[in-house]
């Protein structure tokens, strides 16, 4: 779609600024809305047109305000129960705590920015904290070390490297079927879903996938394999991307076990599951009864405002990768900036002194109960629900049974999850899909979430579900030209 040149009313300039396009969007002109009313045009234009066309096909685009850390409202005025984030807002869209403290932050503050080649406060303060919270857990780490970065993907690309630094002579990775580490080469690597790994063969890591959850067939590939021929085993303590998927009690225990035995790093990907949303600081350790050796964290760590991510090492590995003259082996402009470390270390103190990670835990089983109770009711609609604290989800019943599409059961997936997300969001719940799981919605609310919204939520969720009875229902009640639009993009990804 073109852009008019008064597109956008300019605000008057002078000088250097005359050089620029008439249709120059200022960074105040956004700040007062002047842009609103062309955000979608915007991104359809100069964006990732094909997601956002198809999320404004399902009515779902925004662009939302935030009425609240709980709330957020649509263009028109809706305001829907804001349930998703992807497990990044830990207190809420713009906490007015942790908004105060920035706005405190950036008036009263005086340290360097990006103290990249000298020592700085807030990074210490944090890499401080973060290793005396995961001690306080895991003995054995009490002299590990961290490093910075910006995202998920970030994180799990520095683990890699610790690892193969740790163990150059080892060639493969062991990850999971249903496991989702990040997009990026490195971490594409150990997400095993060809929708995202085909076209960019080959990989680059060897990696070796495993059922989830399955310790015969991990000891089996170990001495089939060779130990020393492996770098690393990569396990999310629970999958969140692949619906919420829990392995059994023992599993991450023995898994620990096991690569202890034979000299095999183990790395926890914590990014989704760590600091509370699974009402543990570290599933894989208070959980899972494991002691890895490297862990990745990211999501809550920014506190839904920036982005930080760290990779936490054991003092050998660490110094594999970046000990001596080699300290500079790995390393990225902005991570461990110290906007991030302070956004991260007051975070921490929320979630810590509001006793976040303990009402995960019990808020959690209040609203996996609930879930399970609406999809008991409604077996036409839901195949099944799963929780672990505040991570939930819902499996869909395939809107279409037809047995001539038997054989497109991927497409079906796919049209239910985006169905299922239009009907929760019309019925006033910001939800997630999965992106390992097509007919998955995933919950994962603010760990502070008022209980009355919180309830609320459900109460919407189950006259949803009232209102429709089958999953079918879903399409019939979806105006024709959006399902047009919805059923293209299932079946074709166009």
């Amino acid at each position: 779609m073109a852009l008019l040149e008064n597109d956008v009313a300019a605000s008057p300039t002078t000088g250097t600024e005359k050089l620029l396009p008439a249709n120059w969007v200022k960074a105040d002109d956004v700040l007062g809305g002047l842009a609103a009313g062309k955000v979608l045009d915007f991104e359809i234009t100069a964006g990732n047109s094909s997601l956002i066309r198809i999320l404004d096909h399902m009515g779902i685009a925004g662009p939302f305000k935030v009425v609240d850390p709980w709330h957020l409202a649509d263009p028109e005025g809706v305001v829907r129960i804001n349930a998703g984030g992807y497990s990044a807002s830990p207190l809420g869209d713009r906490p007015p705590v942790l908004v105060d403290f920035l706005t405190r932050y950036l008036r009263e503050g005086t340290s360097m920015g990006l103290p990249q080649q000298s020592a700085g406060d807030w990074r210490a303060a944090l890499e401080h904290n973060l290793i005396a919270l995961l001690a306080s857990r895991a003995p054995s780490h009490a002299d590990s070390q961290v490093f910075f970065s910006n995202s998920g993907a970030e994180a799990i690309e520095s683990a890699i490297k610790f690892a193969r630094a740790a163990r150059p002579k080892a060639r493969y990775f062991i990850n999971f079927s249903g496991a989702y580490h990040g997009k990026t080469l490195g971490a594409l690597s150990l997400t095993p879903n060809p929708t995202f790994q085909d076209g960019f063969q080959p990989l680059a890591l060897d990696a070796i996938t495993l059922p989830f959850g399955d310790l015969d067939r991990l000891e089996m590939v170990i001495e089939r394999t060779g130990a020393d021929r492996i770098a690393a085993i990569v396990v999310e303590p629970i999958q969140g991307e692949a619906g919420v998927i829990v392995p059994p009690q023992d599993f991450l225990k023995g898994l620990g076990a096991l690569a202890q035995k034979h000299g095999i790093l183990t790395i926890a990907d914590e990014i989704q599951t760590g600091l509370g949303r699974t009402g543990y600081w570290f599933a894989s350790i208070e959980w899972g009864g494991m002691d890895p050796d490297i862990i990745t964290l990211a999501k809550a760590l920014g506190g839904g405002l920036v982005p930080v991510a760290a990779t936490i090492a054991r003092k050998p590995i660490y110094k594999a990768l970046l000990g001596g003259s080699h300290s500079k082996r790995h390393s990225n402009t902005f991570g461990g900036n110290s906007l991030g470390m302070a956004v991260g270390l007051k975070s921490l103190d929320i979630i810590a002194s509001e006793g976040l990670v303990e009402r995960a835990r019990t808020m959690g089983e209040r609203g996996k109960r609930r879930l399970a109770d609406i999809a008991a009711r409604y077996p036409r609609i839901f195949a099944g629900t799963r929780g672990f604290g505040m991570l939930m989800a819902a499996q869909f019943q395939p809107v279409l049974s037809v047995p001539a599409l038997l054989g497109r059961r991927p497409r079906v997936g796919e049209l239910t999850g985006l169905v299922g997300l239009m009907m929760w969001h019309r019925a006033g719940v910001q939800a997630n899909l999965s992106l390992n799981a097509a007919r998955v919605i995933r919950l994962t609310p603010a760990l502070n979430m008022p209980e009355a919204v919180f309830d609320e939520m459900f109460k919407r969720i189950e006259q949803a579900a009232n209102e429709h009875r089958g999953a079918w229902k879903m399409l019939t009640r979806t105006p024709a030209r959006r399902l047009a639009a919805i059923g293209k993009f299932a079946a074709t990804g166009k």
